[in-house]
């Protein structure tokens, strides 16, 4: 009568006579006095005998595989490296008040938003497109919790704080810190919350004109009940970020001065949101468009009218997405979306540019953030969990892997300070021309570098756990999947490294002079520190190798250096990286690990473009035998090459 089952567990799918060694230990067996050998089974003894084992072998399981869950402090207390920052940069009276709302809003994480996260993952959002009586409605339904963190996000002034500036060129960064903590605790609402500030600043860059005021004080506002959020619809069917040969949407002029809008937007992010910014074509009298990245025209358009009937949308379906799942992305048609132009027509991509600039700071700030919350996770359950006789934590190549990732995370978030920092000082007229031009350059490079640091980051702490860390209710694979999108949205990392070589064109060369003094100012401040000397000596010859590159590169024509691009964007952020490590480590007050961090940045290749030109990879034959590698084999079967 013994049946073999993977459903079963192992000891009630042994045969019978085929008792495993630990039966023959087990405490239930001599209690009862029963004495079986093969061929003597009786069937209820056996049941009650084997239900006896179940329970004590469940029993003995629960006390010797237990894994004590890592628990986490207040995430701005327990950031050394972020209050050591704000302590070397902020004025003593900003300060004070910065860090008593950051202690504040730690607490707040801890207590509230983390178990909103945790129902926002449990449910995510859903489309219910017609009602009972079978009209359309196209209704995206979205979890309480998700609703909450929107009021929160309101409360907090995630978005007011930059715009209230109470602190003058501080208030940037003291928004972005605020962001970098709630990221990890979010649920996912970081998105909408990256494309809402984008579509202020591309309204305060307009310079509020009166038709978008009111869009501008609730997208902006602290109340709640008032507080608006923003889409960004750009990608259309074709995919991909070449919107200007990718954008299909048309708008036609109606007699009032309004648009309708007319097309199928295939990939739109927070798709509940209340208002959004898209791209279209104006149609001309003969219903002709202009193609190409001038026939583009930015416009601001409501999700629903006054009765809360959507705007001439409909929605296809939501996207299921391999993370980000809390979010709504959703496929909309927009069948005659009123619509009101906010660029110049044909100045839509240059209009739309500053939401892109703030999206990609978003987006850094979301990578750093993954990475601080991952890596906090890892070092506590090093001090909890016990494998070979002794604490994670009291192993040395544990510690080494972790105090690499701790060192990847520093480099990170200094470079995405940095670039807020400039920021601020842009936004209260502060910003010198050479500030700004650096400010173009690093936006692009911390985009794509912390976009590729923060996945390795976060999946090395993922290993760090072990079994644990591939198992679904820890909570940990979702913070995988939703990093993984860091390096795709707003620019793929070879799209953005084009756009890096793009901004150096358009300066005519000011721009990587501009890097150059910054990198060399910064080192001076380091010049007197003996520990430092070798970190600042391989900085200086990195960037040394750097300018050598560029001008044989330049005698080789366009080819070579897009072909390079994206190993001279890591140099770029490499080196940038290693002299901010530098700088903070050369703070009178700075500790042993901020020199040690500073030290182990800079032992890397800080400049992989000159080590590979060496090598001749940017040469039309290694490019010709790059085809060659990945099509092998291929082309027999009717290949377009």
């Amino acid at each position: 009568r013994t049946t073999f089952t993977c459903c079963r567990p192992w000891w009630r799918s042994t045969a019978p006579g085929f008792l495993p060694r630990v039966w023959e230990k087990s405490q239930p067996l001599s209690r009862k006095g029963i004495h079986t050998t093969a061929g003597q089974w009786v069937g209820e003894q056996e049941e009650r005998v084997l239900e006896d084992l179940e329970m004590s072998l469940a029993r003995r399981e629960t006390k010797t595989f237990f894994h004590e869950q890592p628990e986490t402090g207040n995430p701005y207390l327990e950031d050394a490296l972020l209050r050591s920052y704000l302590k070397t940069h902020l004025p003593p009276k900003v300060l004070e008040e910065v860090s008593r709302d950051l202690e504040r809003f730690g607490n707040r994480l801890l207590s509230e938003a983390s178990p909103l996260a945790r129902d926002c993952e449990a449910n995510p959002p859903t489309l219910r497109q017609f009602n009972a009586w079978g009209q359309r409605v196209d209704h995206i339904v979205t979890c309480p919790a998700w609703r909450r963190m929107k009021e929160i996000a309101a409360e907090e002034g995630l978005i007011a704080e930059a715009y209230e500036r109470r602190f003058s060129n501080w208030s940037r960064l003291h928004q972005a810190v605020k962001l970098y903590l709630f990221s990890s605790f979010s649920g996912g609402f970081n998105c909408p919350l990256a494309m809402t500030d984008g579509a202020a600043k591309v309204i305060e860059s307009l310079g509020i004109p009166g038709s978008l005021k009111k869009a501008f004080d609730h997208l902006t506002s602290r109340d709640p009940k008032k507080f608006w959020t923003s889409g960004q619809w750009m990608t259309e069917r074709a995919g991909g970020s070449d919107v200007a040969n990718g954008t299909e949407t048309v708008a036609r002029k109606q007699p009032d001065g309004t648009y309708r809008l007319y097309g199928f937007k295939w990939f739109t992010s927070a798709a509940d949101s209340d208002v959004a910014l898209t791209l279209a074509r104006v149609a001309d009298a003969g219903g002709q468009v202009q193609q190409g990245s001038s026939g583009l025209s930015l416009f601001f358009l409501r999700a629903r009218d006054e009765e809360g009937k959507l705007n001439g949308i409909q929605v296809q379906r939501l996207k299921d997405k391999l993370g980000t799942r809390q979010m709504a992305t959703a496929e909309l048609w927009l069948d005659g979306a009123k619509a009101e132009l906010i660029s110049a027509e044909g100045r839509g991509v240059a209009s739309i540019a500053n939401m892109l600039n703030i999206t990609r700071i978003h987006n850094a700030i979301n990578a750093v953030a993954f990475m601080r919350r991952m890596l906090s996770l890892s070092r506590e359950y090093a001090r909890r969990r016990v494998a070979f006789g002794k604490l994670l934590k009291d192993h040395p190549l544990h510690m080494q892997t972790l105090a690499r990732m701790e060192v990847q995370t520093r480099g990170a978030f200094l470079l995405v300070m940095d670039i807020v920092r400039l920021l601020g000082l842009m936004e209260t007229n502060q910003a010198s021309e050479q500030d700004q031009l650096l400010l173009r350059l690093l936006i692009p490079l911390a985009k794509l570098y912390t976009g590729k640091q923060a996945s390795a980051v976060v999946i090395e702490a993922m290993e760090s756990f072990g079994g644990q860390g591939y198992v679904e209710d820890t909570g940990l694979p979702v913070t995988v999947r939703d990093v993984l999108v860091l390096s795709i949205w707003e620019g793929t990392t070879n799209i953005l490294s084009l756009d890096v070589l793009r901004s150096l064109t358009k300066s005519q060369g000011q721009a990587m002079a501009v890097f150059f003094s910054a990198v060399q100012k910064k080192l001076e401040l380091a010049s007197s520190s003996t520990e430092l000397a070798p970190a600042v000596k391989r900085t200086r010859d990195a960037a040394g190798s750097l300018g050598r590159f560029m001008q044989a590169a330049g005698s080789r024509g366009a080819a070579t250096m897009e072909l390079a691009a994206r190993d001279f964007s890591y140099a770029l952020a490499r080196i940038y990286t290693g002299t901010l490590l530098i700088e903070h480590a050369a703070q009178p007050d700075a500790s042993s690990t901020d020199l040690s961090a500073a030290r182990r940045w800079c032992n890397q290749e800080l400049c992989p473009v000159a080590a590979e030109s060496e090598n001749s990879s940017y040469e039309a034959e290694e490019a010709r035998m790059d085809s060659a590698l990945v099509y092998e084999g291929i082309l027999a079967r009717g290949s377009r090459l």
